[in-house]
This record gives C-alpha cells, structure tokens and sequence, in this order.
C-alpha cells in the first residue's frame, strides 16, 4: 500500500491542478492577474499554515536553510510567483483547456533537465510516452484551433511552461533537505512576498468580486495550491522528476472536460482522440518502476523504500 502512495499523492495533484484551469478562467472574469495570485496565495499560505500545525511539522533547521535556501526562493519566485503571473495573463486570451495544453510543453523540458541536471537520465519508455501523451495534446490543440486564442495568450502560457520546468527541478533538490510541507511553505511565502505590489489592487478588486470569483479564489488557494504543491512535492521526493512531470499530461484532458461541465468550452470530437493519447503516453511512461530510486526521506532522514513499484 506503501508504494502506491506517491502513485496516488500525483494523480490527486493532477486532478487538482487540472481544475485550477478551470477557476482561473472564471475567477479572472473579476480579478486581475496580480490580484488573483496574490489572493490565491494568501489563502493558500494560511491552509499550509494549518496543515503545519496539524502535522505539527517543525520548522526547517538553519543547516537545511543555508543548503537549500538559495533554491527555496528561485523556485518560490519562479513557480509561485512568475508562473501564476504568466497563466492567469494567458487565460484572460486562452479558454483553459488550450491553456492547460500550452502549459503542457513543461514535461518535455522537465524531462531533459532531469537528466541534464539530476543525473536521471535519458529512459527510453519515458520519451516514447512523452512523445505520444505530447501527440495527444497536439492532437487537442488542432480540435481546438477555432477557439480564439490570441497570439499574446499563447506566449504568456508557454511562458509559463518555461518557469515551471526549471521550478520543479530546483524543487526537487530542496526536497532532498526539506520535507514537503516545508519546501511548500516556504515557497508559498516567496510568492506572497512577489506579489505585495499587488495588494492595493487585490483589495480594491475584491471588495467588488462576485461571490462567486471569491468562492473559485478560496477553492485555488486551499486546494490547487495548498493541497495540490504538497502532494505533488511528496510524490516528487519520492520518484524522479522526469518521470513525475509526465504525469501532468493527463491535466489536458481533465481541464477539458471540467471546461465543459462548468464554463460550457465545449471541446471537439479530435480532442477526445487526443485525450486518450495523454493517458496512453502516461500509461507508456509508467511500464517501468514509478519509483527508480529515492533519496533519504526529509521527516525521518532514513531511506525511503527503493523497491521498485510496477504498474500493472
């Protein structure tokens, strides 16, 4: 049961961050994007706030701090900060499943960085199912291309696609010193920081928002961000990066479909085709071990079971 816990810690962080798409679309009808990312974080930080209290999760030590400190805040500023700047910009001019697949150029870089930067590697299965789940979303792309979209839109995303890769490699070290929570934390705390310049604005805007947007800015913060950043770092410490970042290609599809249920995008008959791509890409990438190898474990500083876990 053990060893499907990263397994089901990464499917639950999919799930949620594909419906992020889905409240930044509607929540950014009201707030703009500093706004909304300032707000989202806000509420974010006081729901890591309370999980650490929870778990009574003790504060980092200043040995951890002066290792991996300097990473802490590249990733903060470049994943709390810059990426949430660059989605919500783009999905003021993108619907979100475009959007969500425009973002979806980050597997690939994480992948390569990877094995540039973490000694990861190169697998072949990896690339063969990044190379198929990435047919998929292009497949997507094509059933959506008489969406509007506008040229702006489509840059600010892939702009965020740019920060995210290098973020969740950075993370990926601070995870060898720091436990999810407080890797999480942290970070959330640097994006907070980012976006103070906003807070004029964000209480101007909020002041006039529709229950609604507010309803969709508290949902982002406690479970996209709060929720969905641990379970995706506790999956991250526990596998490699290369493997873990292809399965956000399964976000395309779900975003998609809770477009759909929720804002009426209506995505055409290809995308469902290239939907199934994404999972088969993913289903690819996994015939090997989820977990190839793990480091030692931040909360108990033993090694983690490095048994392979095979998915069949």
């Amino acid at each position: 049961m053990g060893r499907m816990l990263p397994l089901a810690a990464a499917l639950l962080t999919v799930v949620l961050w594909a419906s992020a798409f889905v409240g930044i679309r509607s929540a950014g009808r009201s707030l703009s994007p500093g706004s909304l990312s300032l707000g989202r974080l806000l509420v974010g930080i006081v729901a890591l706030a309370v999980l650490c209290i929870v778990h009574r999760e003790r504060p980092p030590s200043r040995e951890d701090l002066r290792a991996v400190g300097l990473l802490v805040v590249v990733t903060g500023l470049l994943w709390f900060g810059a990426y949430n700047l660059f989605l919500n910009s783009g999905e003021r001019r993108v619907d979100a499943g475009t959007a969500s697949m425009l973002v979806n150029v980050a597997p690939i870089l994480i992948a390569v960085l990877a094995g540039l930067f973490l000694a990861e590697g190169f697998p072949p299965m990896l690339f063969a199912g990044c190379a198929v789940a990435f047919g998929g979303v292009a497949l997507i792309a094509l059933a959506s291309s008489d969406h509007a979209a506008t040229t702006a839109g489509v840059l600010l995303c892939l702009g965020a696609a740019a920060v995210y890769a290098p973020a969740a490699i950075a993370q990926k070290v601070v995870l060898r010193r720091l436990t999810a929570l407080q890797a999480v934390f942290l970070c959330c705390a640097v994006g907070v920081v980012f976006f103070l310049p906003w807070i004029g604005q964000f209480a101007h805007e909020a002041a006039r928002a529709p229950a609604g947007a507010i309803g969709w800015l508290v949902y982002l913060g406690i479970f996209p961000t709060a929720v969905g950043f641990v379970t995706w770092a506790y999956a991250l410490s526990r596998t490699d990066a290369g493997r873990l970042g292809i399965m956000t290609y399964l976000v395309p599809p779900i975003s998609i479909l809770l477009g759909w249920i929720w804002l009426g995008e209506s995505p055409a008959a290809l995308a469902y085709v290239g939907g199934a791509l994404c999972l088969a890409g993913v289903a690819l990438s996994r015939v090997k071990a989820f977990t190839r190898r793990a480091p030692i474990c931040a909360s108990t500083r033993e090694p983690v079971d490095d048994t392979p876990m095979m998915l069949e």
